[in-house]
């Protein structure tokens, strides 16, 4: 009985590490900050809703076949891995400037998985997804909208849009390339033919999905509350079709109201408060992307702010600061749920892969920023 019960825990502490030391964390830091009024506001409603409802609706569009079409489509016009890998993650790249880059992983990791795996190139896929990630991370610094520290700093700072662009161009810019070359370390190996028939695909869950995307979009630009899109859409699939509801990943949403909790008793931990103070002062870049390893780019971006108003040197430190570690940017959890929840995963090796290449991009756009703040 015992033995079987430390399997079951064992077990699933491999499938939710990331859970379990965002929950140890969380529990930690009640020591410091025991619990009490002000641990609801720690919480961002918002995003848990969000993430909710576009887990549904990527569920939607798979058991729709969506994603199966998709890869139909895309592998019958490129011809080469190294053209498959290259589309998947610059898709990832733009996309995230317009639908923020947890968005573009949850629509984009999925579709990655699947079309690797029906081209017979499952190897590449850690790569891919890696890949994908930093890309959704670096280009959604180029837009107030990519992502939440930008939309805050750039509503915070009174920055004017052109400004905006300009300060975070030169990464954005040197992110791209970086990309490309990556991509061209994979081998220009041809795809054997397809010839499976083209997949079938449900019209009217595929509408109800899309309706319910357009919703979401709408809720990324501020136009509607997530609990809006979050509420119809869970009645929307409990009315047409209820199975799609128990395939959201609800570990992941623990996960980051975990972190919530974490960041937020860090926050009020004062000796924390009084070292950042006295820190940051001239050092805003590389404390705003060292912090973000810690405890990611957007608690980072808020609680730094409060201790300056050099806001262009802030943006650029925790957007360059969601390279790094897993939870730099709590975004790249996404893809490591995704990549994890495939068959033959190897999270080991992916946490191994990720860091590798994230700290290579971390430096070089670190190089970039001392070259341009010294020149």
């Amino acid at each position: 009985m015992e033995t079987d019960r430390f399997s079951r825990v064992r077990a699933f502490f491999k499938k939710e590490t990331v859970l379990c030391i965002a929950a140890a964390l969380a529990v930690l830091s009640m020591v410091f900050v025991p619990p009490d009024g002000a641990y609801p506001g720690y919480i961002d409603t918002r995003t848990l809703c969000l993430l909710f409802s576009l887990m549904a609706v990527v569920a939607g569009f798979r058991d729709a076949g969506t994603f199966s079409a998709l890869s139909h489509a895309l592998l019958s016009r490129v011809k080469t891995a190294r053209g498959v890998v290259l589309c998947l993650v610059l898709v990832c790249f733009f996309t995230s400037m317009l639908i923020t880059n947890d968005v573009s992983l949850l629509t984009f990791v999925p579709l990655a998985i699947l079309l690797l795996q029906s081209a017979g190139l499952g190897r590449l896929t850690l790569l891919t997804v890696t890949l994908q990630t930093i890309a959704a991370n670096l280009g959604s610094m180029l837009t107030p909208i990519g992502n939440p520290q930008n939309l805050y700093l750039y509503a915070l700072s009174g920055m004017g849009i052109g400004d905006f662009f300009l300060t975070l161009l030169p990464y954005a810019a040197l992110s791209l390339v970086l990309l490309v070359l990556a991509c061209l370390f994979v081998r220009h190996e041809a795809i054997p033919p397809q010839t499976a028939e083209r997949p079938a695909r449900c019209l009217k869950t595929e509408l109800l999905c899309a309706a319910l995307f357009v919703l979401c979009l709408l809720c990324v630009l501020r136009v509607l509350e997530s609990w809006v899109a979050a509420l119809v859409t869970a009645f929307a699939l409990l009315v047409y079709k209820r199975r799609l509801l128990l395939r959201v990943d609800y570990g992941l949403l623990l996960t980051f109201v975990c972190f919530f909790v974490f960041i937020g008793n860090m926050g009020r931990i004062e000796p924390v408060r009084a070292f950042l103070s006295g820190f940051i002062a001239g050092r805003e870049m590389l404390t705003g992307a060292l912090l973000s390893q810690v405890i990611s780019n957007v608690p980072a971006a808020m609680l730094l702010s409060a201790f300056t108003s050099n806001y262009a040197e802030l943006l650029i430190g925790v957007n360059v600061g969601g390279l790094g570690t897993l939870i730099a940017s709590l975004a790249s959890l996404i893809s490591y749920k995704l990549y994890c929840s495939t068959e033959g995963a190897r999270p080991k090796n992916y946490l191994l892969v990720f860091t590798a290449v994230n700290a290579a991009f971390f430096v070089l756009l670190t190089i970039l920023w001392f070259f341009l703040k010294n020149t």
